[in-house]
């Protein structure tokens, strides 16, 4: 019997059942309806079999074409819930049928799905605190650990002012990246202090001792994960390798927690490097792009 599928505009969705959905199936804070409903500019749902199953589809307007995008500070999303094959490639054909030009990233449950279309893998490191601090760091490089005993004079710090963080964040990369608008800022600081009000919004620091802000992380938390949202050094941070030092507190602070610090990436070698030597698995998702406008429309980027 083919599973019951349809699309629903966001105003259209239940949000109770599609977080139902995404809880209950270990699905990444992406997805759930209030990060969805904040983060994207305009979002449908694929909604299988009532609910059983459920599928975000961000979407952006240009010269009248709709196109699906993946949204800042989402790194996946895909299907998620209890679905067959069947399911997943009539999921594939509802996408298409909304849009014939898309970026979009499926999550690392949708495994097996390489024969279906063609995907480029992308890679993301995970730690499983639940292993306790000896065991991580059992599994640090020996570079890793020779590092940190050069930390000395640094401070790990908690901060309220989740706006420096942000700031900082600002400063140094989004020059770098044209992507990241200041828009996508404010719908992120939106999220930060909805989820600071039930402890899902955990903001660390380092400072040295002239009181000097050398990184900061953001991570959002849920039942299964902390994610790594916003990571972020300065020069003379670099210099004294205060990375290196924030995340080794940060996996101390949370070690023996049943959850799973979720790095966030990346294929950036150097940031690469940095997760492997911290000893963290590749848990890879999967890139999906896809074309079929018609000329001239298909020269167009998004």
């Amino acid at each position: 019997m083919q599973e019951e599928a349809i699309i629903l505009t966001s105003d259209k969705i239940d949000a109770a059942k599609w977080d139902a959905c995404v809880n209950k199936h270990k699905g990444l804070i992406y997805t759930t309806y209030f990060f969805l409903n904040t983060i994207t500019d305009n979002w449908k749902g694929i909604i299988i079999n009532n609910y059983n199953a459920v599928m975000a589809l961000p979407y952006r307007r240009k010269y009248g074409i709709t196109y699906l995008y993946t949204p800042t500070f989402s790194q996946q999303l895909g299907l998620v819930g209890n679905y067959h094959e069947k399911d997943f490639s009539n999921a594939m054909q509802m996408a298409k049928s909304f849009t014939k030009y898309g970026n979009y990233f499926f999550n690392h449950q949708n495994k097996n799905i390489e024969h279906l279309h063609s995907f480029t893998l992308r890679d993301n490191y995970i730690i499983d605190l639940a292993e306790g601090y000896d065991k991580i760091n059992s599994a640090y490089s020996t570079n890793f650990k020779r590092i940190l005993k050069k930390t000395n004079g640094l401070f790990y710090l908690p901060s309220e002012n989740i706006d420096s963080c942000i700031q900082l964040h600002k400063t140094i990369i989004q020059k770098k990246n044209i992507h990241i608008k200041n828009k996508d800022y404010t719908k992120f600081k939106t999220i930060c202090e909805t989820y600071k009000k039930t402890n899902q919004c955990i903001a660390r620091i380092v400072k040295n001792e002239n009181d000097e802000l050398l990184s900061a992380a953001i991570l959002l938390k849920d039942n299964h994960r902390l994610y790594n949202i916003i990571n972020v050094t300065t020069h003379n941070g670099k210099l004294q390798h205060a990375n290196h030092f924030l995340m080794d507190n940060i996996i101390q602070e949370f070690a023996s927690c049943n959850l799973l610090l979720d790095l966030e990436g990346s294929e950036i070698p150097g940031v690469k490097e940095f997760y492997q030597k911290m000893g963290a698995h590749n848990q890879p998702y999967y890139h999906w792009h896809f074309n079929y406008l018609k000329f001239p429309f298909n020269l167009l980027k998004h």
